[in-house]
C-alpha cells in the first residue's frame, strides 16, 4: 500500500515520510522548491494551485492513503483552495484522506476547544485553514481533518532554533507570557496522523499535547534542554502588541487519545526526556 505524502519535505513531512517507511508502507512525497533527503521514497514537485498537477501526481503514485502536510500559511490559494483541490482528487481516485489542520482555526475566546467547537479565526491563515477544513469535509465526507498546535522536535524545530538564537544573542526579540498553546512532539503526530490514515476514524480529529504552556514557558524548557543552564530568555506580551491572533487556545484532545495507540505527550515530558518509542509495540 502506498502512501502519498504531500509536503513531504517539510519539518512534518519529513518525519511522517519517515515512520511510513519504517511501518513498512511504500512512501511516496511531494514538495514544492526541493525534495526531501529520503532516497528510498518517489519524490513529486506539485503545485497547489495546479489542479491538473494533483490530478497527475495522483495517477501516477495511485495511492491508497493521502496525507496532507502542506503549508501554504496565508496563501490562500494554497491553503484553502489546493487543500480542496488534492481532497477533491483523493475522493474521485477513491482515496483514504488525512488533512491536518490547526488551532489556528480558533480565535482565543473560548480558550478550551474540543471536535465539537466550530472556527471563528481571526487571521488569514486560521481563515484559510478554516475554509479548507469546510471544503475538505464536504467533499470527502470520509476524511480525518487533524487539528494539531505548536509542533516541536528535538531542537529542530522553527520555535525551538528561535529560542536558542534568543539565548545566544544572535536573535532579537522576546517569548509571550500570554500566548498559550498545547504543543505537540513532531514524531507523536506523525505517529497519530499515519495511525488516523490507516484506521477507519472519520471527521474532525484534535491531535495536540496535553500540556498548555506559554511560548515563554515552552522557550524556558526548550532552553534547559539546549543546555543553557538557568538562564531565562527575554520576555513580553503579545497583548502589547499588534499582532493578530488567539492568544489562549487550548485543544482538547482527549478523545482522539483515547483511539489511538500513539501516546502524545505534554511538552513538559518530552522536553525533560530523551527521545523514545511513543506506541504501545514501541
Amino acid at each position: 500500500m502506498t502512501v502519498l505524502i504531500i509536503g513531504g519535505s517539510g519539518f512534518l513531512g519529513t518525519e511522517l515520510v519517515r515512520l511510513t517507511r519504517a511501518s513498512g508502507q511504500d512512501a511516496a512525497a511531494t514538495f514544492a522548491t526541493r525534495p526531501g533527503d529520503a532516497r528510498d521514497v518517489a519524490w513529486h514537485r506539485l503545485d497547489l494551485r495546479d489542479a491538473g498537477r494533483i490530478a497527475g501526481v495522483m495517477a501516477e503514485v495511485a495511492p491508497a492513503v493521502v496525507i496532507n502536510a502542506s503549508s501554504g500559511n496565508a496563501d490562500w490559494a494554497v491553503t484553502a483552495d489546493g487543500a480542496v483541490r488534492v481532497a477533491m482528487t483523493a475522493a474521485e481516485r477513491g482515496c483514504r484522506l488525512v488533512h491536518v489542520s490547526s488551532d489556528a482555526v480558533f480565535s482565543g475566546a473560548q480558550v478550551r476547544y474540543d471536535e465539537s467547537c466550530l472556527p471563528d479565526p481571526v487571521t488569514p491563515y486560521g481563515a484559510a485553514k478554516a475554509a479548507a477544513e469546510t471544503g475538505v469535509r464536504l467533499v470527502a465526507g470520509d476524511a480525518v481533518v487533524a487539528r494539531t498546535s505548536l509542533i516541536i522536535g528535538d531542537g529542530r524545530s522553527t520555535h525551538e532554533r528561535a529560542v536558542c538564537e534568543l539565548m545566544a544573542g544572535t536573535r532579537d526579540g522576546v517569548l509571550f507570557t500570554d500566548d498559550v498553546r498545547c504543543p505537540v512532539h513532531v514524531t507523536d503526530l506523525a505517529g497519530a496522523l499515519l495511525e488516523l490514515a490507516l484506521s477507519d476514524e472519520a471527521g474532525v480529529r484534535h491531535v495536540a499535547g496535553p500540556d498548555a504552556l506559554s511560548r515563554y514557558e515552552l522557550g524556558v524548557l526548550v532552553a534547559r534542554r539546549a543546555g543553557f543552564g538557568s538562564s531565562l530568555p527575554p520576555s513580553g506580551r503579545r497583548a502589547d502588541t499588534t499582532l493578530l491572533g488567539g492568544l489562549d487556545i487550548r485543544l482538547n484532545s482527549d478523545a482522539t487519545q483515547q483511539a489511538l495507540h500513539t501516546r502524545l505527550r505534554g511538552a513538559r515530558e518530552f522536553l525533560a526526556e530523551s527521545a523514545r518509542p511513543t506506541s504501545d509495540d514501541g
